[in-house]
């Protein structure tokens, strides 16, 4: 797997880490006295949820990560632990994008690649996963459109009310990672986010499929 955060030493991502934190408790602490003495306090309540929203996967997932809690398949392909025979699925996250997505990419060939990435890791998931017939793969994404998810064996639900309040809180970084993916300032439609479904041996059926969907996006990049 090819991330830059997990490919660094301990004092190096310790160091990383700190100076996001003392970064965000600042942006914080001038929101707090902002909004102390312009007396709007709601100043001060949304920059602390924004923020956090913005800062909580470069905490969350390499703790995440190293408890075993969420594995990754590819740089860009998370998956949570299975519950009850059902593996919830994760695009990358902002943590994520920005230390995965090369720099130097246009915006097609980042799409191109983000896509490809998933890909990968589900062809990964399918393989490791291809014998145990009751599970069944639960995923949200704004990247993956309908059409693609059935192809390669998903189909669409109805996205539950809890997941709804999360993408809205979670908005402020969605936006910066559509834009990184887009290498442009890209509001993201939260209309177009879907939840797909898929039971394994669906996948194993389309694992070919994907495999050329994938070469065909690698060459792309």
């Amino acid at each position: 797997m090819n991330h830059r955060f997990y490919n660094k030493n301990n004092n190096e991502k310790n160091r990383i880490l700190l100076l996001i934190a003392v970064l965000s408790l600042t942006i914080i602490g001038f929101s707090i006295i902002i909004s102390i003495y312009s007396g709007i306090y709601l100043i001060g309540f949304l920059m602390f949820a924004i923020t956090l929203s913005i800062v909580a996967p470069f905490f969350d997932l390499p703790s995440l990560k190293k408890s075993g809690r969420i594995i990754y398949y590819s740089s860009l392909f998370l998956t949570e632990k299975p519950k009850n025979n059902v593996v919830k699925i994760h695009g990358g996250t902002l943590f994520d994008y920005y230390f995965v997505i090369d720099r130097k990419m246009n915006g097609k060939q980042r799409t191109d690649f983000i896509i490809q990435q998933y890909l990968e890791g589900l062809l990964s998931f399918i393989e490791k996963h291809k014998n145990d017939n009751q599970i069944k793969i639960h995923g949200t994404s704004y990247i993956i459109n309908e059409r693609t998810a059935e192809k390669i064996g998903f189909k669409i639900i109805e996205t539950d009310i809890l997941q709804k309040v999360i993408i809205t809180y979670n908005y402020f970084n969605i936006l910066i990672s559509n834009s990184i993916a887009k290498n442009k300032l890209s509001f993201p439609n939260l209309y177009k986010t879907r939840t797909f479904e898929a039971e394994i041996n669906q996948l194993v059926e389309r694992k070919e499929y994907i495999e050329r969907l994938n070469k065909s996006l690698k060459r792309e990049y």
